[in-house]
């Protein structure tokens, strides 16, 4: 869904391999700021559709695993360092990336990206407009290849604040992020436009963990097989079901 990220990722990836091979406790890494795929709820833990699928899949894998928070600039060069063992945090699968990490098949199909507006602006031209993404995002790239002014922000939320300023005519970012925002302040409109980019969301794991990978395989699919995992989606609405 959302999500392009490489950086210093390429530097530390022979260190990672030092973190392969079978897991006590598996670390399951996560933003914890992009509702409502993960968020901290106001008891101060991670809460959202992520933290219920992963804990799920933990489970059918039979896995003892923790939660783990990251920004999300540094959540590819953490995971090839080993700070955790996966990445669950709205993460689109992508070439670029599964050069530098693997990832598990699919949990989400790919979400449209919509465009958010100040209510009253929804004529905008978004190929003329300054438009804000969260930086190394896919809609970051699209932005920019679009040909529109493209403004990043480290945070989902000083996107939103980006528009409300009048830093930004609009936010391209996924739509279900977005839908959540606008039911939080009637400040803020959807255009009816949307961008089909990215394709859905998978677990990142370091390259070399190969037997993890297959273990949240094999879990994900055994959702997708009796029904559950459409169930967290249309409870969460983050999209198509499967």
């Amino acid at each position: 869904m959302k999500k392009l990220l490489l950086g210093s990722a390429v530097l530390a990836i022979a260190a990672g391999t030092a973190f392969a091979g079978s897991h006590s406790v598996v670390r399951m890494g996560t933003e914890g700021a992009y509702p409502p795929f993960n968020f901290i709820n106001d008891a101060g833990e991670v809460d959202g559709f992520e933290r219920e699928l992963g804990d799920e899949l933990c489970a059918r894998a039979e896995l003892t695993c923790e939660w783990v928070t990251n920004e999300w600039d540094s959540i590819i060069p953490n995971l090839v360092s080993g700070n955790y063992d996966t990445i669950i945090a709205g993460m689109s699968i992508t070439a670029e990336r599964d050069e530098v990490i693997d990832f598990t098949q699919n949990y989400t199909q790919p979400d449209p990206s919509s465009y958010v507006v100040l209510a009253g602006n929804e004529g905008l031209d978004v190929t003329t407009a300054v438009i804000a993404a969260q930086t190394n995002t896919i809609q970051a790239s699209f932005i920019a290849e679009m040909g529109a002014t493209l403004v990043e922000f480290a945070s989902p939320d000083e996107t939103i604040a980006a528009v409300k300023s009048g830093e930004a005519d609009a936010v391209l970012a996924d739509d279900s992020f977005l839908a959540a925002a606008i039911a939080e302040d009637g400040d803020l409109a959807m255009l009816e436009r949307q961008e089909l980019i990215g394709g859905g969301v998978g677990m990142g794991v370091r390259e070399s963990d190969g037997e993890l990978k297959a273990k949240f395989d094999a879990a994900i699919q055994s959702m997708k097989d009796d029904g559950t995992l459409n169930a967290l989606i249309e409870k969460w609405e983050v999209g198509a079901t499967f």
